[in-house]
């Protein structure tokens, strides 16, 4: 328990750190993180309808019950990425990564599961500038655009099997974060004034989500599970705090103008559905689709008047859908290669953000990965999660991002509760 306190201490530290440098994490609430752990991330993030009490699937609550009276479950990961940027013929490589999630579950009473544990919710961090010339003259103007930040939650969950079929769970988490956005404007003309925009809002604020599991066998040899999952929207009481600062270094003179937009901003109304089949204990295929309803959100615009206000029709509505499967060549086997997790998945996701008046950038994911037993004195439960994950990012006339991404995590998978027989 001692390092999982220490695990669940970085993440909130190292979020500060951001695990991104994308030019599109200044829009909005930044970067979304898809919130899968170890076991599903190399499966496309599928998680509503999986259920397994040998890993936690923070992504539908009802999962939870799953986990046997005498388990204990930590699971800690860490993300490194690199990252191709590429636009007008030009090309650009970024490296960043960081302690990416830590988690915990147990059983709590009989049919009863609870965890807890840190994840992101979307990340900000960029730093980049463009220089235009100025119309009929011969000097030049440079932008600088620079932010930092993101949103982090720490969560607790219980999910309740009501019946042999059917279970429930829910999800409490703690949401809170904060971001900073810089937009410089200078000229190289003797005495032209330096014109510096800065956005910053801290948030601190609840988040809910509720899940449900229905189990059925199909045949002799088959287990369907069917999953679904509501996260409710709700402003998150934080404002928008816009600084203008002109500043003259010929003339000395430094003019500040100060607005704010009180509750500026919102979390989306979520639903997800999904559903897996597992053969045999040994192959399991899943697939899911996710909606988050960011359309019906505004959000504070700097518009071309001079007025800092709520706007519509920046947001749009998202939608996600991942597949993945996980196989086992033999589950009662003995031998090291016949206990690995082989995994696949793909997943596609549309942007939920405008950038002007066209559509931001979609999301494709390919990945794979493996899931590797843990041998020692006590049990072999325990599992490494490898996995590889490709992102391409892009859309029409906009920066094309290619990340790669390596996914380490580990999942302790202990007996904590057994009873020592002494004779």
């Amino acid at each position: 328990m001692v390092g999982l306190l220490v695990s669940m201490a970085l993440v909130p530290s190292m979020a500060q750190i951001s695990s991104t440098l994308s030019p599109y994490s200044q829009y909005g609430l930044g970067v979304l993180a898809d919130q899968s752990l170890g076991f599903n991330r190399a499966m496309g993030g599928v998680a509503y309808g999986l259920r397994d009490g040998k890993f936690i699937n923070m992504q539908n609550p009802a999962s939870y019950s799953a986990v046997d009276s005498l388990t204990m479950l930590l699971d800690v990961g860490v993300t490194g990425q690199v990252t191709n940027y590429k636009e007008g013929g030009k090309s650009l490589n970024s490296k960043t990564g960081n302690v990416d999630y830590a988690a915990a579950a147990f059983r709590l009473f009989p049919h009863v599961g609870l965890a807890l544990g840190v994840v992101p919710f979307s990340n900000i961090g960029y730093s980049y500038s463009s220089t235009s010339p100025i119309a009929t003259s011969t000097s030049t103007q440079t932008h600088t655009y620079e932010g930092s930040g993101g949103l982090t939650q720490f969560f607790v969950g219980t999910g309740w099997r009501m019946t042999k079929n059917l279970s429930v769970g829910v999800n409490l988490s703690y949401f809170w974060g904060k971001y900073s956005k810089t937009i410089t404007m200078a000229t190289n003309e003797t005495g032209a004034n330096t014109e510096t925009k800065s956005y910053e809002t801290s948030v601190s604020s609840y988040k809910l989500d509720f899940g449900a599991q229905w189990q059925q066998p199909v045949g002799k040899y088959d287990l369907l599970t069917v999953g679904a999952t509501v996260g409710l929207g709700h402003k998150l009481g934080a404002d928008a705090d816009l600084q203008i600062i002109n500043s003259n270094t010929l003339s000395s003179t430094v003019n500040s103008t100060e607005i704010t937009v009180d509750d500026a901003f919102s979390i989306p109304y979520t639903f997800g559905l999904g559903a897996s089949l597992n053969h045999k204990h040994s192959l399991t295929a899943a697939l899911d689709y996710t909606y988050q309803n960011w359309g019906s959100l505004d959000y504070p615009v700097f518009n071309k008047v001079g007025t800092y206000t709520l706007q519509g029709d920046y947001y749009k509505n998202r939608h996600k859908l991942a597949a993945g499967v996980d196989w086992i060549p033999l589950p009662t086997g003995r031998k090291f290669y016949q206990l690995v997790h082989y995994r696949m998945g793909v997943s596609y996701a549309t942007p939920y953000y405008k950038i002007g008046t066209q559509n931001g950038p979609g999301e494709l994911s390919v990945s794979a990965g493996f899931g590797i037993p843990i041998y020692n004195t006590w049990n072999n439960r325990s599992t490494l999660n490898i996995s590889a994950q490709w992102v391409r990012s892009t859309g029409c006339d906009l920066i094309k991002e290619n990340i790669f991404r390596i996914n380490i995590g580990l999942t302790f998978n202990e007996r904590w509760f057994a009873k020592w027989k002494v004779e």
